[in-house]
């Protein structure tokens, strides 16, 4: 008679337990369903991205070329490089161009490595002194007649020509605008849908700005040449640069 009340009070037990569950199951979910498009004082809200992107010409340049002399000894190779180095940058103060846009980026001695193909192996031979520059060129129309007259008078590496702007925080800002508009949009396209409307602002958060620079190698443009002897203008469209913002913005919704 005692294993019979032992098992009926474990009997009961367990469908309490089950039962307890069951319910305190439903509730978490109930609960969960209750709080989905809202926040945590209750309020429905809605979460969107948005992106802004603004596209607009270049309006300078910077050219990274190099002055590279070989020589059988150091001192030939520096004083060569000296030599060509002074002519290239005359090139560029003739067009005009301020002190303050050309600057100095690197200079190396070192002796210089050649290929022996019979051999097949590296040997050196003589020196080598390389000097690298950088010009910001602010008038875009003088490129290619930068880049033509630097290689006539000295420099045989154009490293980069690279596009930029001048002052891009105003453009930054017009993206997003741009940004905060298209998520606007999305949010009264969604609330639409289920017969809302969208509220106030809650929050706004910025995601990142991109702004790649359009860069242009160079070797082709040394080759490229006009009939007299300049660099085509067209080997140097900077084309367009593109600043895209994108941004999360949370709306009340009514």
């Amino acid at each position: 008679m005692r294993v019979s009340t032992f098992f009926n009070a474990s009997t009961t037990r367990i469908l309490v337990m089950l039962v307890t569950g069951f319910v305190f199951g439903a509730g978490a979910a109930q609960a969960r369903q209750d709080t989905e498009g809202s926040n945590s004082t209750g309020q429905r809200i809605i979460r969107v991205s948005g992106e802004g992107l603004m596209e607009t010409p270049p309006d300078k340049a910077e050219v990274n070329f190099s002055i590279v002399t070989i020589s059988d000894s150091p001192e030939k190779a520096r004083s060569g490089n000296g030599a060509a180095s002074r002519e290239a940058m005359n090139a560029v103060r003739s067009l005009g161009i301020e002190e303050t846009d050309m600057q100095l980026r690197t200079l190396r001695l070192q002796p210089h490595r050649a290929w022996n193909q019979q051999k097949r192996t590296w040997e050196e031979k003589g020196f080598e002194a390389v000097r690298t520059v950088q010009v910001t060129v602010r008038d875009l129309d003088q490129l290619p007649r930068l880049i033509a007259d630097i290689v006539d008078r000295g420099a045989n590496r154009i490293e980069s020509v690279s596009y930029q702007l001048d002052d891009r925080k105003l453009m930054l800002r017009d993206a997003l605008k741009e940004a905060v508009i298209d998520a606007r949009a999305k949010a009264d396209a969604m609330a639409s849908v289920v017969d809302a409307s969208v509220g106030r602002v809650l929050r706004i958060e910025e995601q990142g700005v991109s702004v790649p620079q359009p860069v242009f190698r160079g070797l082709e443009a040394m080759a490229s040449k006009d009939a007299t002897g300049g660099a085509e203008p067209e080997a140097f469209a900077g084309g367009l640069i593109e600043i895209r913002a994108n941004v999360t913005v949370v709306f009340e919704l009514n």
